[in-house]
Order: C-alpha cells, then sequence, then structure tokens
C-alpha cells in the first residue's frame, strides 16, 4: 500500500533517490505562493530536528475546509522552491479523519523522495510547496478535493471526504532551467534561442555536417562539476542534424530527467552527452557525430536514424550522488 500511494505522491517519478548534494542555485524571485496559513494547518504541530521522523498531531477528526493550507512550523534560509520546481525532502502523509499514516519517506538521511511538483499526483502537494525555502518544515492541509479527489483512496484507507495533511521536510529545490551566466556564442554550432520559460529552440545552419564531437558552454552555472557515476537532473532537446526533427525532450514530455553521468559512455546511457565536468546551473550545447553517438545503429524508438549527427542542449539543474551501498 504505502509503495503505490509513494508513488501517487511523486509521479515524477525522480523517487527515493540518495540525499541531494547541490542544487541549481535557483532563487525563484517573486514566486506566487498557492497556499496560506489557515485555521486547519495552523492544528498541525510536527516535534523532532529537521530530517527525522516527526511527531506529529492535530486533532482528530481534522476538517481542512475548502482550500489547501500551509503552516510554516521550521522556517528555512535556503533557495526558494519554484511552482514548477524539483523538490526534495522527507514527508510524512496521514489521513486527518483518522490521524493514520497513509505514507512516508525513510527518514534515514540517505535517501529522499525527489519530484517535480508540478506533477505531483495530489494537487495539494504543489499548491502547499511552492514558494517554501530549503531547510522548512511545513504542514500543508488539504481538502479532498486536493487530496485522493472526491472518491478517495480506498487502497490508502482514505475515505471519499477525508482530508489529509503532509509535514514536508525540504532539503533541497531545484528549478527548471539552468541559471548560469550567458557565454558568447561559439562559430559553427547551430544556433540557441530560448523561450521565456528557458525551452530552447535550435537552429540547424547549412553547410557541411561536422565529424568531430563538439561542445560549448552556452551558460555557466557557479555549481559543482558533475563527477563520473553522479545521478544528474537535466532538461534537455536533442535534434537530428539531417532533418532537424526532434529526437527527444525533457521539455516537451513535461518534466526532467535524471541519468546517470559517465565518462566511459559519451552519450550517458544514450540520453544526453559529455555531462562529466559540466558545473550545476550550466547549459552547453553538444554536436554528436555517429562515431562519438548511435554509430551505424538506429534508436530503438526509431526516432534516431543510424548514422546519424544529432545535436543536444543540455540544462545541468542538480545533483543526486550515488546511494551509499548497503
Amino acid at each position: 500500500m504505502r509503495k503505490s500511494v509513494a508513488l501517487i505522491v511523486a509521479a515524477g517519478l525522480l523517487v527515493a533517490l540518495a540525499g541531494c548534494s547541490s542544487s541549481g542555485g535557483s532563487s525563484a524571485a517573486g514566486c506566487t505562493p498557492m497556499a496560506s496559513s489557515g485555521a486547519a494547518s495552523d492544528l498541525v504541530t510536527a516535534t523532532g530536528d529537521l530530517g527525522t521522523a516527526p511527531k506529529i498531531t492535530f486533532g482528530t477528526p481534522l476538517n481542512a475546509g475548502s482550500d489547501t493550507e500551509v503552516s510554516v512550523l521550521i522556517t528555512g534560509s535556503g533557495a526558494t522552491l519554484p511552482a514548477n520546481g524539483i523538490v526534495s525532502g522527507d514527508y510524512t502523509l496521514l489521513d486527518a479523519t483518522t490521524g493514520a499514516t497513509v505514507t512516508a519517506t525513510a527518514y534515514d538521511g540517505k535517501t529522499a523522495s525527489t519530484f517535480p511538483i508540478s506533477t505531483a499526483g495530489i494537487p495539494g502537494i504543489q499548491k502547499g510547496l511552492a514558494c517554501a525555502t530549503v531547510g522548512s518544515r511545513v504542514a500543508i492541509t488539504m481538502p479532498p478535493a486536493d487530496g485522493f479527489g472526491t472518491e478517495g483512496n480506498s487502497q490508502a484507507g482514505v475515505g471519499a471526504s477525508d482530508s489529509l495533511v503532509m509535514v514536508f521536510d525540504i532539503t533541497n529545490a531545484f528549478g527548471t532551467s539552468a541559471d548560469g551566466a550567458i557565454q558568447p556564442a561559439e562559430a559553427g554550432f547551430p544556433s540557441v534561442a530560448l523561450a521565456p520559460d528557458g525551452r530552447p529552440g535550435i537552429t540547424i545552419p547549412s553547410g557541411s555536417v561536422p565529424t568531430d564531437l563538439r561542445v560549448a558552454d552556452l551558460k555557466k552555472g557557479s555549481g559543482v562539476a558533475v563527477a563520473d557515476g553522479d545521478n544528474v537532473i537535466v532538461q534537455y532537446t536533442a535534434v537530428v542534424w539531417a532533418d532537424k526533427s526532434i529526437a527527444g525532450s525533457t521539455w516537451a514530455d513535461g518534466t526532467p530527467k535524471l541519468v546517470q553521468a559517465s565518462s566511459s559512455d559519451p552519450l550517458a546511457t544514450t540520453i544526453v552527452p559529455s555531462l562529466v565536468g559540466q558545473t550545476v546551473g550550466s547549459q552547453y550545447i553538444a554536436v554528436v557525430p555517429p562515431a562519438s553517438g548511435y554509430g551505424d545503429t538506429a534508436s530503438t524508438d526509431g526516432k534516431i536514424p543510424a548514422n546519424s549527427t544529432l545535436v543536444y542542449v543540455v540544462d545541468v539543474l542538480g545533483i543526486l550522488p550515488a546511494a551509499p551501498a548497503q
């Protein structure tokens, strides 16, 4: 039961990975909260240090009313979580009617739940976490409409009229696009124009197709450098040089992706190339000829023909180190 509900909570599926080592430096200036404190959320208390399983108390049954509310129990001084950003931390989700725990993370200091809050399967989570700061513990109360909906969740033991309570310890926040310093354009590369949300548009130039692997910084981040084996949160767009078709895009998919950087595999498991050595907050462009990419083999989804030269624009958002061996 707990596993299935956890997957609903973290629908972005960047779930249960090692604690974050760095963030994209997103400050979310001007972030507009989607919920405020109120009579329901102020009833929730949670004792214990941040990052440890809290003792949560509130009077049952608790009725969340008609709107999601959020109260800050511990105020953090870190980066602000954008309303469409990525959150990492530990949480406990409870049925507000019975006080029973629906699901919770391990609070073990090694693993945390990491997911884009805009794709969380429970709407009240996004409303409660938007604009919170890293290092905070927040208490969120959610009416059924912002929880499991009007049907509840029988598998989790949550009734159709049951409100939810979540206590979330925010250990890190990531934005959805690179925030590094813009770098001068280098000759010979496709041009890149960014939409207001950071989505790249790539224009392939005329002329001969490059035959060597080429990489250039579009933005230079001030975060830590990606090491071999790191799990890295990225946004990327990949274009086939020959026909200018989109081979893959996290922007189109609606959520960033977690990939493992590898110095022995230039394509890093054939998702994005040349991650090792890039710094968090950077955006870079890579032109990948067949010899450094898929070679004479087409991709299994048919989007990349054999012998294709590819162009990638990659935003390096954050690093989640590999979990310790058990």
